[in-house]
């Protein structure tokens, strides 16, 4: 897609359901950012504050990630964040009924015409994400006049070549106890792992220097990581394809993202 032929989504909606700050900007940074240059309003309700990070003191944690999210949002052109205050790592066993509610009446308030969030692998098979793909779906499920619901996962292999190409290079700029770990997962395979095919393959192309800027500003989970280490002229070959699957469940009819994609593993670019 060219500027000649960009839409103007002035009037249109999506609404990203995630689990953590952060999850917005690995998992779907790039059909964010990119909705929201075209004129959409682009909002995010993430269910916790992922206060649990590495034996830190939660409540502090809490609020420096929730810090990093404004940040990651703006970069990314989003509307004000809906930071909620469930428990990171309990998500399967909060009340389902209260987690449903709260998602329902976001996406009644917020009303998207699309809703993204994990699918069943939980991008990395997190319990957390999981419970968000489910409760999410199940909200859309049941409303009358539902949004139409994407998946988002990740290629497989994806995370592993990053990580294996930052750690391969002693000549890069760090620490020398560089960690390996993406986002605190030390099995890089896990990202993309049996996920089920994508339906719309997304090529962002300079959107993923933003893309990664956005996964910068969470500062807390990426220092020194491969994804933290990564230089901005690699961003594109690491971040910058995403796969959506769009559900069965929802709105089945023409939705606005799909223009921006490709039905096949070889996606448009995105300029």
């Amino acid at each position: 897609m060219t500027q000649d032929t960009s839409p103007d989504l002035t009037g249109r909606s999506l609404l990203a359901v995630f689990a953590h700050p952060d999850d917005e900007s690995i998992a779907a940074g790039g059909l964010l950012a990119l909705c929201a240059d075209f004129g959409a309003r682009v909002s995010l309700l993430c269910l916790t504050h992922g206060e649990f990070n590495r034996g830190e003191a939660p409540a502090r944690t809490g609020q420096m990630r929730a810090t990093e999210l404004r940040a990651a949002a703006a970069v990314l052109g989003l509307a004000d964040p809906i930071l909620l205050d469930y428990e990171d790592g309990m998500l399967p066993w909060t009340d389902t009924a209260a987690l449903e509610t709260d998602i329902r009446e976001t996406v009644e308030r917020v009303r998207p015409e699309v809703v993204v969030t994990f699918g069943e692998d939980g991008l990395y098979w997190h319990p957390d994400h999981i419970a968000v793909h489910e409760r999410t779906t199940a909200v859309v499920a049941g409303m009358r006049n539902a949004p139409a619901i994407y998946y988002v996962t990740m290629p497989p292999g994806r995370m592993r070549g990053l990580v294996d190409h930052v750690m391969g290079d002693p000549s890069r700029p760090g620490d020398d106890e560089k960690r390996r770990d993406i986002l605190g997962v030390e099995d890089a395979d896990a990202f993309g792992s049996m996920a089920a095919p994508p339906t719309l393959v997304l090529a962002i192309g300079a959107r993923a220097r933003r893309k990664l800027a956005a996964i910068r500003c969470h500062a807390s989970q990426v220092q020194d990581s491969p994804l933290g280490l990564l230089q901005e002229r690699e961003a594109e070959r690491f971040l910058g394809t995403e796969h959506y699957r769009r559900s069965e469940v929802g709105f089945q009819g023409d939705s606005f993202i799909e223009q921006f994609g490709s039905k096949t593993p070889s996606p448009l670019r995105m300029t």
